[in-house]
């Protein structure tokens, strides 16, 4: 809402076709990832035979995404020896980002999401290791940050011996957009 309110301000504060367009659409998810200082990365080639988002009526169903660090490297570890749950929270948060990123290539507006429906996440983690939601709460909690009510979804949070490429966490999603 604070979003609405400032685009809201801003054109009262000038005559800007862009910023009357702007606060007219109502939402500006893109502009909320840019005042959390983010940028949504670009969508990742796939590895092997499969790709990033599949649509199928008004669903996005996502690829598992990887952690990337802002240099551009993966985490890599295991949850419970070389991250704390805290640190692989952060990881999660990146797995989140990253998916927003693979959805705006798809649909071109991130407004266009009307819903989070699922996360699923994995996490590389020892055997001991129980905290496996805290971990995911970094997706769930970026979700719900960028896209408010609209992010609110169902969730596994699945606990694993390894992940590709080491990656301490891996997350999917399911989307419903607006067609």
């Amino acid at each position: 809402m604070a979003v609405v309110r400032a685009a809201t301000a801003a054109m009262r504060a000038t005559s800007a076709p862009a910023v009357r367009a702007l606060a007219a659409r109502g939402v500006h998810t893109e502009a909320k990832i840019e005042e959390m200082g983010l940028k949504l990365p670009t969508p990742p080639t796939p590895a092997a035979n499969y790709i990033m988002c599949h649509r199928v009526g008004n669903l996005l169903f996502t690829a598992g995404h990887l952690p990337m660090q802002e240099d551009g490297q993966l985490f890599n570890g295991k949850v419970g020896k070389d991250f704390t749950t805290e640190e692989a929270y952060t990881a999660a948060r990146q797995c989140a980002l990253a998916i927003l990123g693979t959805v705006k290539a798809e649909i071109g507006d991130l407004d266009k999401v009307k819903r989070v429906v699922k996360l699923t996440g994995f996490v590389n983690c020892v055997d001991a290791f129980s905290a496996q939601p805290k971990v995911l709460n970094g997706a769930s909690d970026f979700m719900g940050e960028v896209l408010g009510e609209r992010g609110v979804h169902v969730r596994s949070a699945v606990g694993t011996n390894a992940l590709p490429m080491n990656v301490p966490v891996e997350v999917e999603a399911i989307i419903e957009i607006d067609e």
